[in-house]
């Protein structure tokens, strides 16, 4: 039995406008050994409800990929394996299981927006992948270096052991500094890129395993950028990986994308008011 698309809409966002996100050429592309990249602003309610329609549409037609997620640390799969077999079909369960315990200082992810992928997966039985680098690694990365982590095999293995393009670190660099609203000293950059880098190649490396079936990474739009992101590091022929940004109006477009899909800016507080008071 298929779920009617407005019922998994509904799920996500009552009340949002119920516009379709128009099927363009590149959603023709979703089938076989895809590899998919949906980018998100990760507070935009309207640009999850339109990734879940593209991605509800492409499974009424038959594409059945991995589903793939940054909002699951990689170091907990076995709670999501685990919360399938023990009440199958119950993505709360799953969320239950495997989201990373939040503290005071952080603020989790908001998982009414990613509950319905949830769902999605476990509907039609697809892995779902837990497919982020955790906080705590990657602060050791940042303070002590990728070996803080991986050994030498699995550097080797995630392309973590060769060296980074000048440009290529140059311009991860900036999008640090302009991330954290310009607040940052200039020398904690590159340790804050080593750490965006591995991130990518983490996630890049879990596509990987999932690719010859098909895959889909649900992550930020930095990881779904072609010149810096996941698909740098994805070892796969161009023609098959989709990467499609989810910007909101007035956002800079980088030439990164193979697509982008706008959406008018989500209401939130200014994210520089921390930066600046402190």
């Amino acid at each position: 039995m298929r779920i009617a698309l407005g019922t998994f809409l509904s799920m996500l966002c009552i009340g949002c406008a119920a516009a379709p996100l128009p099927a363009d050429a590149w959603q023709s592309r979703l089938r076989g050994d895809t590899v998919l990249i949906l980018g998100e602003v990760h507070d935009n309610a309207e640009q999850h409800r339109l990734r879940l329609e593209v991605l509800y549409r492409a499974f009424a037609q038959g594409w059945r990929p991995a589903i793939a997620m940054e909002q699951f640390d990689r170091d907990r799969q076995d709670g999501i394996e685990q919360a399938r077999l023990e009440r199958p079909g119950n993505a709360q369960h799953v969320i239950d299981r495997a989201a990373t315990p939040v503290t005071v200082a952080r603020t989790g992810w908001n998982w009414d927006f990613y509950r319905p992928f949830v769902e999605l997966a476990l509907h039609y039985d697809v892995p779902l992948v837990a497919a982020n680098l955790s906080n705590a690694d990657t602060s050791r990365i940042v303070k002590d270096g990728y070996t803080a982590v991986f050994d030498a095999p699995t550097l080797a293995a995630l392309g973590l052991d060769r060296p980074i393009a000048a440009a290529w670190q140059a311009a991860q660099e900036q999008e640090i500094n302009a991330g954290h609203c310009r607040a940052l000293p200039a020398s904690v950059w590159p340790r804050m890129a080593r750490a965006q880098f591995a991130r990518d190649a983490v996630m890049a490396r879990l596509l990987l395993e999932h690719a010859d079936r098909g895959v889909v990474l649900l992550a930020g739009n930095g990881h779904a950028r072609r010149d810096l992101g996941v698909p740098r590091w994805l070892a796969i022929a161009p023609r098959r990986l989709v990467s499609i940004g989810f910007l909101e109006d007035g956002d800079e477009e980088p030439d990164a994308f193979d697509a982008v899909v706008r959406t008018v800016r989500a209401a939130r507080d200014d994210p520089c008011a921390a930066f600046r008071r402190r």
